[in-house]
C-alpha cells in the first residue's frame, strides 16, 4: 500500500484519459479509464503487482486528466496522446527492427538479385519483394533464386573491373555478363523468370521450362535438357514446402499475435489482403507498465486510425475489454475474435509463433520467472538481471586467453562480450583469470551475478579480488562438474559459493540447462578466439617462409583468401587477382604450401 497522493481526490468520476508526470514535466505514462478516480486510485493501492508499478510510482509528481463524454472517445484520445507524447512506458506502434527481403536491382543492362534489409523506404531502387516472416526460409529462397536463375551476384564495381569470370560461372550459378559470356536478351529472360516466380507466377514458369526441356531433350541437348530438369524438381520441392494456412488465408485478414516476457512484450501484425500475406509489423517493448491487454488495445487502436485498408476481419489472441467498441468505432466489417480451431486458429498460431520468436532466448517454457528461481535456489542477494561469465583458454601452453560472455534478462548480450589477451607470465588458469577480473572489474559497470568455470580455488581469486577492490554488492558462484562422474551423459554441476561451506548440487533441470548454456557459451568463446590466434600465429609464420612475400603481400592474401586452406587450394590464376602476386609468386605459394601439408 502506497502512501495516497493529496492530488486524487480531485480527479473525476467520469470517463476519460489520464497523464502521469514526472517532476520535469515529462509524461510517463497515458491510460484512459471508465472511471478516472478509481482507476488511478488502484495504482496506489498495491493490488497492482506489475514489476514497473513501483519504479513508476516514484518518478510520478502529478497526474492530468481529460474528461470525455464516453469511453469511444476516451480510446480515441488515448491513442493520438500516445503518438503524441511517447511515453517510456507505453506501447506504441512503430516498427524498430529491419526485414529481410529479396530485391530485383535496377541495372541498364545486368539486373541483379540480393538479400536486402529494410526499414523504412527502401533505398536502392528495384523491385522489392517482402518482407518476409522468417530469415531462414528467405535464404532458403534465395539460395533456390540463385541455382535456378544464374544472375551476377557481384556489385557494379566487381562488374566494370572483373578481368576473368568468377568462381560462380564455373559453377553454373552466374552468366558472367562481366565477360560477355552472354546476350543481353538471355540475361533478361533469367530476370523475368525471377520475377515471375517471386510474383507467384510459379505454374507458367514450370510449364516454360518443360517445354524448353523437351526440345532440348529431341535436339539431343541432354546436358541442358537435365538442367532444365533440376530447376523444374527444385521449384517443385520448394512449392511443396512452403505448402501452408497461408495459401489458403481469407480475402482480407489481419492475424495479430503477442508474446511477454519479463519487461518485454513482443507484437507481431500478419496482414493478408487478396488472400495472400503482404506484410508484417512487429513492435517491440521494453520496460513496458502495459498488461496484455492495454497493449493490444493500444496497438490495435493506433494500427486502425493510422490504416488505410481495413480488414474484414481480425484475429486476436485474447478478448478485449473495449473490443465492441472498437468494432464500431472503426467500422470493421466483419468483427474482431479469438479463433479456437481450424484455419484461423492455425494463422493465429502462426502470429504467436512470430512474435514469441523476437522474445529473449531463455526458453519459452521457462520464461522470465527463471531468473526468480536462479534467486531463490542459490540464496542470490539480487536478481541476476546481468549475468557475465568468464573462461580461460590455454591449449598446448600457447596463446593464453580469456573470454567474457554477457546475459540480459536471460538471453545474450553479444555487446557486452570482451576477449582478453593473458599477459602474466606465470601461465596457470589462476593467474590469468586474476588477470582478466581484475582489468575487468576496476572499471567499474558491475553485474548482479558473475560466474567462473572452476571448483574452490577459483571462487577463491574471485572473492579475495573482490574484496581487495571493495566490492560487495555482487553475488559470486563457481560451476564445476559433479566429482566422480566418467559418463557422458549430462551431470549434476556443483555450484560453489562464498560463505557456503559445501557446493549445491543442482540436478537436471531448467536452472542446470541455463547455467550449463553460459558456461558452455564463455567456453566457445574463448576456445574461438585462441583458435584464431594460433591460426594467424601459423599462417603468418608459414607465409613468412616463402621467397618474395612481403607483409604487404602477405596481408593482401589474407583479407582475400581469409585462411591458410583456401589459399593453398587457390590455383595459380586466383592467386593473381589479389594486387602485386605475380605468376612466380603464386607458384612459389602453392609449392610452399603443399609441401607443408605432405
Amino acid at each position: 500500500m502506497y502512501q495516497l497522493p493529496n492530488f486524487l481526490e480531485d480527479l473525476a468520476l467520469k470517463p476519460g484519459v489520464y497523464l502521469m508526470r514526472d517532476k520535469e514535466n515529462q509524461v510517463l505514462y497515458i491510460g484512459k479509464a471508465k472511471n478516472l478516480k478509481l482507476r488511478v486510485k488502484q495504482y496506489y493501492s498495491g493490488h497492482d503487482t506489475r514489476e514497473m508499478i513501483p519504479q513508476l510510482l516514484e518518478q510520478v509528481a502529478k497526474v492530468e486528466t481529460i474528461i470525455t463524454l464516453s469511453e469511444k472517445e476516451a480510446l480515441i484520445l488515448e491513442s493520438s496522446l500516445i503518438k503524441q507524447h511517447k511515453p517510456k512506458y507505453n506501447v506504441l506502434l512503430k516498427d524498430d527492427k529491419s526485414f529481410i527481403g529479396i530485391l530485383v536491382r535496377d541495372h541498364p543492362d545486368w539486373p541483379m538479385i540480393e538479400l536486402v534489409r529494410q526499414k523504412g523506404v527502401l533505398d536502392e531502387k528495384g523491385e522489392f519483394f517482402g518482407p518476409f516472416t522468417s530469415a531462414w526460409k528467405t535464404r532458403e529462397l534465395f539460395e533456390l533464386l540463385t541455382k535456378n536463375f544464374p544472375l551476377r551476384q557481384c556489385s557494379d564495381k566487381e562488374l566494370i573491373t572483373r578481368k576473368r569470370p568468377c568462381i560462380l560461372h564455373a559453377i553454373k550459378r552466374c552468366l558472367a555478363p562481366c565477360m560477355q559470356l552472354c546476350t543481353k536478351s538471355a540475361y533478361q529472360d533469367q530476370v523475368k523468370g525471377v520475377i515471375r516466380f517471386l510474383k507467384g507466377n510459379t505454374s507458367d514458369l514450370l510449364k516454360t521450362y518443360r517445354d524448353q526441356m523437351e526440345r532440348a531433350s529431341d535436339e539431343l541437348r541432354f546436358e541442358e535438357a537435365m538442367q532444365l530438369l533440376k530447376k523444374i524438381q527444385h521449384i517443385e520441392q520448394y512449392i511443396e514446402h512452403q505448402r501452408s494456412p497461408i495459401a489458403q488465408c481469407p480475402d482480407d485478414l489481419d492475424v495479430i499475435g503477442y508474446a511477454y516476457i519479463g519487461k518485454t512484450i513482443a507484437v507481431v501484425i500478419l496482414i493478408f489482403r487478396d488472400g495472400q500475406l503482404k506484410d508484417r509489423i512487429f513492435i517491440e517493448k521494453e520496460d513496458s507498465l502495459c498488461t496484455q491487454n492495454e497493449a493490444l488495445e493500444t496497438i490495435l487502436t493506433q494500427y486502425l486510425t493510422e490504416s488505410t485498408n481495413r480488414p474484414h476481419e481480425i484475429l486476436i489472441p485474447t478478448q478485449l475489454e473495449s473490443q465492441e467498441i472498437i468494432e464500431e468505432l472503426f467500422s470493421i466489417k466483419g468483427k474482431i475474435h479469438v479463433p479456437q480451431k481450424g484455419l484461423k486458429k492455425k494463422l493465429l498460431d502462426m502470429a504467436q509463433e512470430n512474435a514469441l520468436s523476437f522474445l529473449p532466448s531463455i526458453e519459452e517454457h521457462e520464461g522470465f520467472d527463471l531468473l526468480h528461481d536462479l534467486q531463490k535456489t542459490l540464496d542470490l542477494n539480487r536478481l541476476p538481471e546481468r549475468i557475465e561469465c568468464f573462461d580461460t583458454s590455454n591449449l598446448s601452453g600457447t596463446n593464453p586467453v580469456a573470454s567474457m560472455v554477457t546475459f540480459v534478462d536471460g538471453k545474450k548480450e553479444p555487446k557486452g562480450y570482451r576477449h582478453y589477451k593473458i599477459r602474466s607470465l606465470k601461465g596457470d588458469d589462476y593467474s590469468a583469470m586474476k588477470e582478466v577480473l581484475e582489468r575487468r572489474y576496476s572499471k567499474g559497470d558491475l553485474p548482479d551475478l558473475l560466474i567462473v568455470d572452476g571448483g574452490k580455488g577459483q571462487l577463491g581469486i574471485v572473492t579475495s579480488l573482490f574484496r581487495d577492490l571493495g566490492i560487495a554488492t555482487v553475488d559470486i558462484i563457481a560451476l564445476a562438474k559433479e566429482s566422480g562422474r566418467h559418463d557422458k551423459g549430462l551431470t549434476k554441476e556443483q555450484v560453489f559459493q562464498p560463505f557456503f561451506e559445501k557446493p549445491k548440487l543442482l540436478p537436471q533441470g531448467p536452472l542446470l540447462f541455463f547455467l550449463q548454456r553460459i558456461r558452455d557459451e564463455a567456453h566457445r568463446f574463448a576456445i574461438s578466439y585462441h583458435k584464431k590466434l594460433r591460426e594467424k600465429r601459423v599462417i603468418t609464420s608459414v607465409l613468412d617462409e616463402i621467397e618474395g612475400i612481403g607483409p604487404q603481400k602477405k596481408d593482401r592474401l589474407l583479407k582475400h583468401f581469409k585462411s591458410l586452406s583456401a589459399i593453398q587450394d587457390a590455383s595459380i590464376e586466383q592467386l593473381q587477382e589479389v594486387k602485386g602476386i605475380s605468376v612466380k609468386d603464386a607458384k612459389n605459394i602453392l609449392a610452399k604450401l603443399r609441401a607443408k601439408s605432405k
